[in-house]
């Protein structure tokens, strides 16, 4: 049951935010927490729609510049400074908000890999402060707000380990469950199993487990036998490999001749690139051409 509406003239306790100067001529009001005092009790309070944290936020920016040039901030300061950047046209906060999200999920394969740790499967932030459940936290941010060139990567990462977490959740660190919304479900659903099909095709990341044999210039008895060892483990244990990369200097990659490794990379190269340029198309989405960011 929703409580009661407050009656018209009812006392409301108000709050003062940490955010509170004496020599102001306006009071701002988000809910019950009045953004800034006034020395005259009879200056005039105009309120916001607002959530209260959002407001916040802003006029952190507003009262300390150095505020935006930490190295990573908070997501929910983000997306406040998405939020009201657009709202009330602080076109420099929103974008420099929308940069922090760009930066981290991008849009080119170049900038995919300069994101991720040095297994090259893991992506560490550097500009959000990671916690637990932040990845479906930020596509639910850039769905709302039109952050289009944002999702293909942020789906991809979703899905590289399974779906328990797309279907179940995450627990965040404050106990709150972090949970996506059912179109992006859907998507990351779909996407997987799309990728998953199609990484074994020839021109995709192992394809070449099935169409690739070494030839003459090999000069390595095992490699033959080591591309049938890596399609039986893939057949019985399917991993999402569909931007995976091969690493020519990879301890993993010892055992092939270095003829055929440099074949296998070349390979590998043209087949994630390939795979980068059709990701949003898995996911459900326009081409990369396509998906703007309605800066």
């Amino acid at each position: 049951m929703s409580s009661p509406r407050q009656r018209l003239g009812e006392n409301v306790s108000i709050t003062r935010s940490n955010i509170w100067h004496s020599d102001g001529t306006v009071v701002l009001q988000a809910n019950t927490t009045h953004q800034t005092n006034l020395l005259s009790k009879a200056a005039p309070s105009s309120s916001f729609l607002d959530t209260v944290m959002d407001v916040q936020y802003l006029l952190t920016v507003l009262y300390d510049p150095t505020f935006l040039v930490q190295t990573a901030l908070p997501l929910p300061a983000i997306g406040a400074l998405i939020r009201m950047g657009r709202k009330y046209d602080f076109a420099n906060i929103f974008k420099s908000a929308v940069r922090r999200l760009t930066l981290e999920y991008p849009a080119t394969l170049e900038d995919y890999d300069s994101t991720l740790a040095l297994d090259a499967y893991t992506h560490v932030p550097t500009r959000i402060i990671p916690y637990r459940g932040m990845i479906f936290d930020i596509i639910s941010l850039a769905r709302e707000n039109n952050i289009l060139s944002v999702l293909p990567s942020a789906y991809y990462h979703s899905i590289v380990n399974g779906l328990d977490d797309v279907l179940d959740g995450i627990l965040r660190d404050d106990g709150t469950l972090a949970f996506l919304a059912p179109v992006d479900q859907h998507r990351c659903i779909r996407g997987r199993e799309k990728l998953l099909n199609v990484q074994l095709q020839p021109g995709y990341s192992i394809g070449w487990y099935r169409s690739w044999k070494p030839g003459h210039d090999c000069t390595g008895g095992q490699c033959t036998t080591l591309i049938d060892a890596r399609l039986r483990d893939h057949l019985n244990r399917p991993l999402m490999r569909a931007l995976a990369k091969f690493h020519l200097n990879s301890s993993l990659n010892n055992n092939w001749c270095a003829t055929c490794k440099q074949n296998i990379h070349k390979l590998n190269v043209a087949a994630r690139k390939k795979t980068w340029d059709e990701l949003p198309v898995f996911f459900d989405l326009p081409p990369w051409n396509e998906l703007t960011n309605d800066l």
